[in-house]
């Protein structure tokens, strides 16, 4: 997710127990052409495999992107067919592709020939109801060389309203021999279960479910697996946790962009672990550009206490 999944945001989710972390989506076309912002999303952000997920349409570009990431040490190459935006599909990128089912699997190819890399695919169930061709084009991306394939239970056109339809992927997981992964209103346990047991996926993927809450994919793994789930941190940990995240994007963007870029994290830790005060606290915490001060109000909100900070 471009702007969330940065390196601070993979290293919190790998220290708390996840199995795999994606890179921010990266415009193929930019990094092939160097820009500063591309090139720094393809930091590494841990120990874990370096999956980097490319988005573009064409294939010139897309390939170019594999090879600059397979130098800057990526283990996966991930390409994106789902992402809803419109600043995204009207360059006849992200979900748009699936518009396009040759032009998609023509990039897809490209890519995997391009690049010894292990390649895979994220998608959606299709551009709309009349359109749910993710089976299909899955089935042609594994033909291709494909390795897996993560599907968002909802079209392009849902955006992320209504729910996503987890039975929908099923016919995917029937398509391929490949691991296939639900995606999509993943935001505890119990919903991880009913997600794996109406698409018969491999695994989950969890995006937005983690905003606030980078500690829920490690718990979610371990409860699938039968191990142990590590309690969600609170007090003064919880508050430690995200003074040393807001530090470290500080360090990835640079102050005057990081200050900026952090403001939706400290929101988003209010908003997943139920934390209340007052909205001139809450404006002068995501307004301030003075991390000195955003600071001091990290350890005196988020460490107040669990739903006592008002």
């Amino acid at each position: 997710m471009a702007g969330i999944t940065d390196a601070p945001m993979r290293q919190l989710a790998e220290h708390y127990g996840a199995g795999l972390v994606v890179s921010e989506m990266i415009a193929s076309a930019a990094l092939g052409t160097g820009h500063a912002d591309m090139v720094r999303k393809l930091g590494k952000s841990g120990q874990l495999p370096h999956v980097v997920q490319l988005a573009g349409c064409e294939a010139q570009w897309l390939v170019r992107g594999a090879e600059i990431a397979a130098d800057a040490g990526a283990d996966i190459i991930d390409i994106n067919l789902g992402c809803p935006s419109k600043r995204v599909t009207n360059g006849y990128a992200g979900s748009a592709l699936m518009r396009v089912p040759d032009q998609a699997l023509a990039l897809i190819e490209a890519v995997v020939k391009a690049t010894a890399l292990p390649v895979t695919v994220k998608m959606r169930l299709g551009w709309d109801d009349d359109s749910l061709n993710a089976a299909d084009i899955a089935r042609r991306a594994v033909d291709a060389g494909v390795q897996m394939i993560t599907v968002h239970g909802r079209t392009r056109q849902q955006f992320y309203k209504g729910t996503a339809r987890w039975a929908l992927v099923r016919p995917v997981v029937d398509a391929v021999d490949v691991p296939v992964v639900v995606n999509g209103d993943i935001t505890d346990i119990s919903k991880a279960r009913e997600a794996l047991k109406l698409s018969g996926a491999a695994a989950v993927m969890i995006g937005r479910g983690a905003q606030g809450r980078p500690w829920l994919v490690g718990q979610i793994g371990a409860a699938l697996n039968g191990a142990p789930v590590q309690a969600a941190p609170q007090g003064a940990e919880l508050a430690e946790l995200i003074a040393g995240q807001y530090e470290r994007m500080l360090v990835e963007y640079g102050q005057e962009v990081g200050v900026r870029v952090a403001r939706k994290h400290l929101d988003w830790y209010l908003e997943g672990n139920e934390i209340q005060i007052d909205r001139e606290k809450r404006k002068t915490l995501l307004g301030s550009e003075d991390p000195a001060q955003v600071m001091q109000m990290i350890g005196a909100i988020y460490g107040a206490g669990w739903k006592d900070a008002a």
